[in-house]
């Protein structure tokens, strides 16, 4: 207890003047979606930091959107901040747009399904801040990270994408395909800026040019071990499309990086 004590007062002070812009993009996460504000909201206000929570929802059937709404009245508009799109366009863009939309100095992506676990992100914020870094992941493969829920075939896969990965680019962070992410936003939007500029996926494999392409332009990079779990409400949207993608994209980096 003392010891959490303290961390959360070293957070305050080396964030004092900070701001975080959480990206939650959205597709069908209605159940989802109040659960994983509710634990955002409980653990950036018990370290006493400054936030917003963007819902980048692609037009979802199930109401996720109408949703968003019930919570923003609860929240407020200065924590929950709607920016909505007509149909599903891609995580990637998905991204790219909510960062158009952000007012924070950081930006913090991470999925809405309750596979990333908010009680990681003062982790992630004390590490950055500690050792100045320019982007934090969340890994799952480091000693103190994991995965649980899944079946043999999609850890298979799982491991079968990074061992690629780390076999073809070498970016020298150990998960490349995760998506929970801390991103400073220096020197007015250099970095975010120069990395959309570059990164051409649409889909999943965003996550990885990401990572690719901040090592190209000399950006730092640490690592938080995490423990991934799998939904529990909902559908995974990983289907073959998304595999072709990633196979598409892994061979583009491989060429030109």
């Amino acid at each position: 207890m003392v010891e959490r004590e303290q961390t959360k007062k070293d957070i305050k002070e080396l964030s004092r003047n900070d701001k975080y812009s959480i990206l939650l993009p959205t597709y069908n996460e209605i159940e989802n979606l109040p659960i994983i504000v509710w634990l955002i909201v409980k653990y950036m206000d018990e370290s006493e930091l400054d936030y917003e929570i963007i819902v980048i929802d692609d037009g979802s059937p199930d109401g996720t959107l109408d949703m968003a709404k019930q919570l923003q009245n609860v929240y407020g508009e200065n924590r929950i901040v709607l920016r909505p799109r007509e149909k599903k366009l891609g995580l990637g863009t998905a991204y790219m747009h909510g960062i158009k939309h952000a007012t924070g100095n950081f930006i913090i992506i991470m999925d809405a399904d309750l596979s990333h676990h908010p009680k990681f992100i003062p982790k992630m914020i004390e590490q950055q801040r500690y050792l100045d870094l320019d982007i934090i992941s969340g890994t799952r493969y480091a000693q103190g990270g994991g995965v649980y829920g899944w079946d043999f075939k999609r850890k298979l896969i799982s491991r079968g994408a990074n061992f690629l990965t780390q076999l073809l680019l070498r970016p020298g962070a150990s998960d490349l395909t995760g998506s929970f992410r801390q991103i400073t936003w220096t020197l007015i939007n250099d970095v975010l800026e120069k990395l959309t500029q570059s990164c051409v996926s649409k889909g999943y494999v965003f996550q990885m040019e990401m990572i690719v392409r901040a090592r190209q332009f000399k950006y730092t990079i640490g690592e938080v071990p995490i423990t991934f779990v799998d939904r529990v409400y909902g559908e995974s949207k990983l289907g073959g499309s998304e595999i072709f993608q990633f196979v598409k994209g892994l061979l583009y980096l491989f060429a030109t990086t």
